[in-house]
């Protein structure tokens, strides 16, 4: 094959002259500079550690778990009774306070409207059965107010407004009830007016100018 398509960058004498170099005991220096040996691997040998009984128990020990420094387990103990409690302002017990605003008839009503006045926005237990039992006896009276407007219409109608007052005092009776006893009552129907007494009706209501 003709030189000109060599493309082979290798001296082709350099195997020869490789192995008289090695023969004779030289290396081929290099455009950088000479040639330095590798260090000897007994140089940088390391000794050996040997491990004792001590150090495998330090592997071997569970790790302690971790907790944050803020964080305690609840406790029943921690929550206080809600019969022994006293409601700021108030004096009263909270299983009391709570029960006030669900009493049927005009009692509830009066009863919620005063809480919701005199108790602090830091009472949010009471003041939210406060505003939810207004809320409720709003809502009866509303309905019962249609009823009777149809009932002066069709005398038929007067048995459903007596079947309504009464199934509704026998519910106010079971939520009184409920909310002595410390028991969750929530009624969804009534939420939005809810939230509108608790937020309206403050202890500053009558403060402001």
């Amino acid at each position: 094959m003709s030189a000109k398509y060599d493309t082979n960058p290798l001296d082709p004498d350099f195997p020869e002259k490789a192995k008289a170099a090695s023969a004779a005991g030289q290396t081929r220096p290099t455009p950088e500079g000479e040639t330095r040996p590798f260090a000897s691997v007994e140089d940088r040998e390391q000794e050996t550690r040997e491990f004792g009984p001590q150090d495998f128990g330090a592997y071997q020990a569970p790790q302690e778990s971790y907790a944050p420094a803020y964080y305690a387990a609840a406790s029943p103990a921690a929550v206080e009774d809600p019969k022994k409690r006293r409601v700021d302002k108030v004096g009263l017990p909270e299983n009391v306070v709570t029960a006030l605003p669900y009493i049927p008839w005009y009692f509830g009503l009066v009863a919620g409207l005063i809480l919701l006045i005199l108790l602090p926005k830091s009472e949010a237990r009471s003041r939210f059965h406060a505003a939810q039992g207004v809320a409720a006896h709003l809502g009866i009276f509303a309905i019962s107010f249609l009823l009777g407007i149809v009932t002066s219409i069709a005398n038929f109608a007067r048995p459903a407004n007596g079947i309504f007052m009464a199934v509704t005092t026998v519910m106010l009776f079971i939520f009184v009830v409920k909310a002595w006893r410390g028991r969750p009552i929530h009624l969804e129907i009534i939420e939005g007016l809810t939230d509108w007494f608790e937020e309206k009706v403050t202890p500053d209501l009558f403060s402001k100018k």
